[in-house]
């Protein structure tokens, strides 16, 4: 199985940016802990970063005939971006939305989501663990 994992902006600036809500793992932290939990698992695993809306809706469409899931943290695309949404749609491709913090329980505007409605799950709240938890449910359907 080969997974994409996407993230947007300001992801690239884990461990430095609000801590209190995204830990203190950095972005190479996060990669790294990845890349061993799929090389246990048997996955391929590639990986986009961008803080520019179109550079990721580039990379979804990459994807398309190449990849067999998407986990994707699009950070503040998140609540803003139907391009994303229509992208993830137009691929067919099994995506999972990740969010490092509880957006659930954050700031008003938080509340919503886009591209969750091209997801086949969204999980928030695990920290960096989230990932993990993303893949597994793309290898496992659960």
């Amino acid at each position: 199985m080969k997974i994409l994992v996407i993230n947007g902006p300001n992801l690239n600036m884990l461990g430095i940016r609000e801590p209190d809500h995204y830990g203190k793992e950095t972005y190479e932290d996060l990669l790294n802990k990845i890349k061993a939990h799929c090389q246990t698992k048997g996955v391929e695993v590639a990986f986009y970063q961008s803080n520019h809306e179109g550079d990721l809706v580039d990379a979804i469409q990459g994807a398309y005939g190449v990849m067999d899931g998407i986990v994707i943290n699009p950070g503040a695309y998140t609540h803003t971006s139907i391009a994303l949404l229509d992208a993830v749609k137009s691929v067919g491709i099994p995506t999972v939305e990740v969010h490092i913090s509880k957006v659930e329980e954050r700031e008003e505007f938080r509340q919503i989501s886009y591209i969750r409605l091209a997801c086949a799950k969204t999980i928030t709240g695990r920290g960096t663990d989230g990932y993990l938890m993303a893949i597994d449910f793309l290898l496992n359907g659960k």
